[in-house]
């Protein structure tokens, strides 16, 4: 069975939701065929146990959760074809390393107060989005980014309407998610998922499974 390292090590802003998160991607493993391990450990990045892991997640990580010999280590297990997906404030972790700005595929900056908006499918023919309506309300942290992620090539799947909300700087088509390729893994950033009701929605949880599904076939 394929399993998959989930990393919930933050030292800026502990999530109550990260244990949510873990236990809705066990469920979904459990349903749909892959095994989950969490950790917040840094010492479980060693290329001896990353070995085991077809993809690795970072959900609502903070700060430098790695060590230099963990940053090596997962930089060469993702350089064998595994894949990365990130969740929530994975934007705002490892913020000197520029390796992994390029994995992420943009930097958090900032976001106003929790509020309610309507999210826009911008690509509906993908794992992580097929199952969405092409606009749809939702109440979330809505990140603001330090730059646009398209500029590194990705494929941006969901925006955000800033005319609904206080606090956008990234004007029309503000992304949300987005997948991509860095270093030859398949990657996959949802800036959604910071509190904890989102991880019982039937909808989210399938947003989930589909970057998932990116990131261990690269679809």
């Amino acid at each position: 069975m394929t399993r998959i390292l989930v990393h919930t090590h933050n030292l800026l802003f502990p999530h109550e939701s990260a244990a949510d998160g873990v236990r809705a991607l066990r469920e979904l493993g459990a349903e749909h065929g892959f095994t989950v391990d969490a950790t917040d450990d840094p010492a479980d990045f060693r290329a001896d146990r990353l070995r085991h892991y077809g993809a690795v997640v970072f959900l609502s990580t903070g700060g430098d959760v790695l060590d230099d010999r963990g940053r090596d280590a997962l930089r060469a297990h993702l350089g064998t074809g595994a894949g990365w997906m990130g969740v929530h404030c994975a934007a705002g972790t490892e913020l000197g390393w520029d390796w992994y700005e390029g994995l992420v595929g943009a930097r958090f900056l900032g976001h106003p107060p929790i509020q309610t908006a309507t999210v826009r499918t911008a690509d509906a023919d993908h794992p992580a989005t097929a199952h969405l309506p092409a606009a749809w309300t939702w109440t979330d942290e809505w990140y603001n980014f330090r730059t646009d992620p398209r500029g590194r090539g990705v494929r941006v799947l969901l925006t955000v309407d800033e005319s609904e909300y206080e606090g956008g700087t990234m004007g029309e088509g503000h992304p949300l998610a987005w997948s991509g390729e860095h270093d030859g893994a398949p990657t996959f950033y949802t800036s959604l998922g910071h509190t904890p009701e989102a991880y019982r929605d039937a909808a989210f949880r399938a947003h989930l499974l589909g970057g998932v599904r990116h990131v261990l076939d690269g679809a």
